[in-house]
């Protein structure tokens, strides 16, 4: 059974930075792609990043330059550093996984087949 635990989600002023974690549980297989992938109230799950098991990444537009996707293979952790936080960057935030092959890095939600509940970020102005 593949769990996946987000944490380090909060509340921050516009300008700042927080590192989202997501730890990964039952997941032993070697090709594999994860990703990050937000929703605001009203509006649908987007893309935010993701990354292969090889290390190949891709972001959305909207994150390039501010957010960096990471993984520690040896603690079974998948990282978001986010930079220079925007209020549009509000939403909820969900750690993401499924097995290759795939267009994974189309960031779109049905490539993913395992998803956690969710760490809450929120960027005041």
């Amino acid at each position: 059974q593949v769990q996946l635990v987000e944490s380090g989600g909060g509340s921050v002023q516009a300008g700042g930075s927080l590192r989202l974690s997501c730890a990964v549980f039952g997941y032993t297989y070697s090709n594999y792609y994860m990703g990050w992938f937000r929703q605001a109230p009203g509006k649908e799950r987007e893309g935010v990043a993701a990354i292969d098991s090889d290390g190949n990444t891709s972001y959305a537009d909207s994150v390039k330059g501010r957010f960096t996707i990471s993984q520690d293979n040896a603690k079974n952790t998948l990282y978001l550093q986010m930079n220079s936080l925007k209020p549009d960057d509000t939403a909820m935030y969900y750690c993401a996984a499924d097995l290759g092959p795939s267009r994974w890095w189309l960031l779109v939600t049905n490539e993913f087949g395992y998803w956690g509940h969710g760490t809450q970020v929120t960027v005041s102005s």
